[in-house]
């Protein structure tokens, strides 16, 4: 039977996003259970403090201005107008609404309850994107091309840029010595233990590895509704996998991934895998008292960006974004992780708009950042390197396939060069013939470094071992680095190669303890912290890690945080070794933001007594690790 007002909802509802990725007739289905509300002038849908609705609204007519108090005064910061969507707070948060949501004319509001439209949203990734973008940058519709780049906390709410950034950057804080059970706990016995805590959640654990989490949300929805009895064994009722984060995480990247699994928990563990011991918990809580603001805006600005211009500015943004994190010593591995993910979500979009203009890949594919992007350690705008791996075709159909791959390796290069980034001086690039080819032989490329590792060969392929998957077929990336890892355990002759090639760069003080600088013309007198001081730590890390068969870990730094949870003999080593390079990284990112370059010479009469200390101090772990590289591999007969 039809219902004529419900058709009349959906009709409007079909022009405004999200509600443009939906059928009719699902519009129809959802708008028969949307309540009216009619409001006058002035009155208030709902006010700073109050619990957060069971529905979201979208203004049907009229217009409803958002205020929030600041310095004892309300003060309006936004307007949603006709098809504007507001109160999406009850879908990814569960604290009290922000703002105050009051109409400035008469006005007609659909209120679209939560539980009616979440089955949408998790089967839709359009629509779930739409709502996290809105969420997350406080924009009422992110799609909105008037309004593009408008927050609506921009004027108010967050107009102190440096305690934004510093924001952005801080560690998190959190539970340490989280409550803890194992699966064969009984339920009965953990809900008594949350009650008498006034805890939320309870992290399972298996030999001091997350393997799951019980959260009050569980019980509601699996013990309290008859689904099972409260005297089951937790693992029955647990929700896995636990999402976990590394123990420095930022409010920035705690809100992300929060947003991004849609979950209210966070396991804090030693090496942020499911694999590292358990250090802590983050609850949403912990995420709003730290303070509500996130990060979303650069991403967001990412995805709607339908030309490289609009891509640079977003860089640049960056880049400023970065300048302040400086200037005020945010520690760098902050900086580092959100630099990180903004130059994936770059990559990720220039792939899009040249598959827009070269056309469907006609084949499953996977494109990797590889070097200081493989490693996300890229903060200034130096050169890029990648690959590209299609998967197997017909004999027939090879050249035709891979001309299209390296047909758009050059569309997203050329997009690169506009924002900023250069080509590889070396041609390591996906629109290299070399580096652009099928899983197959890829495998036999790789098979050919590993195996017949000459100096030569390793030396050229050390970068092809800090890759990182950013776009494509997850299929194919995990394929090969099955392969990479299969092929290079236990192998002696290819890790006394890439050892001997690890150790070619000693520390860089002269017998008196005096910098060795540059001879050449060019950089005379200068010391080239890339080359002579981060290189050899990289490289280290590099060889370890792979040797001790760590996947999914490129980051310097958590390689060496990795490593000396593997190794508590060596862990001290390790940690020096990551912090150096995290100093290194420091003294590099600043000097390149000063010179606007690559920051790879520094002018050692321009530091401060203390900092050439410091800068010093980073180079006796550079010999201490190249001494254990020489030992674990016995590179004797190599050196």
């Amino acid at each position: 039977m039809r219902n004529p007002i419900a058709e009349r909802i959906a009709d409007f509802l079909k022009h405004y996003p999200p509600f443009t990725s939906l059928t009719y007739v699902e519009l129809v289905t959802i708008s028969e259970q949307i309540k009216v509300i009619y409001l006058e002038k002035n009155q208030v849908l709902f006010k700073i403090g109050d619990p957060t609705h069971d529905s979201f609204y979208v203004v049907a007519s009229g217009a409803i201005g958002l205020s929030v108090i600041s310095d004892a005064e309300e003060t309006l910061i936004d307007k949603c107008d006709e098809g504007d969507i507001l109160g999406l707070r009850p879908f990814f948060a569960k604290n009290n609404y922000l703002m105050t949501a009051k109409s400035r004319e008469d006005s007609i509001i659909y209120a679209i309850p939560i539980q009616v439209f979440k089955p949408y949203v998790t089967g839709n990734s359009n629509v779930l994107s739409f709502l996290l973008e809105s969420f997350a940058s406080n924009t009422r519709n992110p799609y909105d091309k008037d309004n593009r780049g408008k927050l609506i906390s921009e004027n108010v709410l967050y107009n102190e840029q440096s305690a934004t950034d510093i924001q952005y950057f801080q560690p998190i804080k959190y539970t340490k010595k989280p409550i803890t059970a194992s699966s064969n706990d009984i339920v009965k016995y953990i809900a008594q233990t949350m009650s008498s805590r006034q805890i939320g959640s309870v992290i399972i654990q298996e030999n001091q590895m997350p393997i799951g989490i019980v959260t009050d949300n569980d019980l509601r929805s699996k013990i309290a509704t008859g689904l099972y009895p409260i005297d089951v064994t937790v693992d029955k009722i647990m929700t896995v996998p636990v999402v976990t984060v590394p123990e420095d995480i930022s409010i920035a990247e705690a809100q992300m991934m929060m947003l991004k699994h849609n979950v209210g928990y966070l396991c804090v563990t030693r090496d942020g895998t499911e694999k590292g011991a358990i250090s802590g918990i983050i609850s949403e809580h912990d995420v709003v008292a730290a303070q509500a603001n996130n990060p979303g805006v650069l991403l967001k600005q990412i995805k709607r960006a339908d030309r490289s211009k609009e891509l640079k500015v977003v860089r640049d943004k960056l880049t400023d974004l970065i300048q302040n994190s400086i200037d005020k010593n945010i520690p760098i591995s902050h900086i580092t992780n959100v630099a990180s993910e903004v130059t994936i979500a770059i990559t990720k979009r220039a792939i899009e708009l040249a598959i827009e203009k070269v056309g469907t890949p006609p084949v499953k594919f996977a494109w990797f950042n590889l070097g200081s992007q493989g490693r996300k350690e890229q903060l200034l705008l130096t050169d890029v390197n990648n690959s590209l791996v299609f998967e197997d075709v017909p004999a027939e159909q090879y050249a035709e396939v891979k001309t299209y791959f390296l047909s758009l390796a050059e569309r997203v290069l050329e997009t690169f060069e506009k924002i900023g980034y250069e080509k590889s001086a070396q041609g390591l690039n996906a629109n290299n013939d070399l580096w652009c080819k099928s899983l197959t032989d890829w495998i036999k490329q790789y098979n050919t470094w590993i195996n017949t590792p000459g100096e030569k060969g390793v030396r050229a392929s050390s970068i092809f071992f800090d890759y990182d998957f950013i776009y494509g077929d997850p299929v194919l990336e995990k394929t090969l680095t099955e392969e990479i890892y299969a092929k290079t355990a236990n192998n002696q002759l290819f890790y006394a190669f890439l050892g001997t090639d690890a150790i070619k760069k000693p520390a860089p003080l002269g017998f008196f303890r005096q910098f060795l600088v540059e001879q050449d013309e060019e950089h005379k007198d200068t010391f080239d912290i890339k080359n002579r001081a981060i290189a050899p730590l990289v490289d280290a890390a590099r060889v370890f890690a792979i040797s001790k068969g760590i996947k999914n870990i490129t980051n310097t730094y958590q390689r060496f945080k990795k490593l000396a949870d593997l190794e508590p003999q060596n862990a001290d080593l390790y940690l020096e070794c990551a912090e150096a390079f995290h100093t290194l990284h420091w003294f590099r990112t600043e000097e390149g933001l000063k010179t606007d370059s690559n920051g790879s010479y520094l002018n050692i009469e321009e530091l401060t007594k203390v900092d050439k200390v410091k800068l010093k101090n980073c180079f006796q772990p550079i010999n201490e690790i190249q001494d254990l590289i020489k030992n674990r591999f016995q590179l004797t007969y190599f050196t």
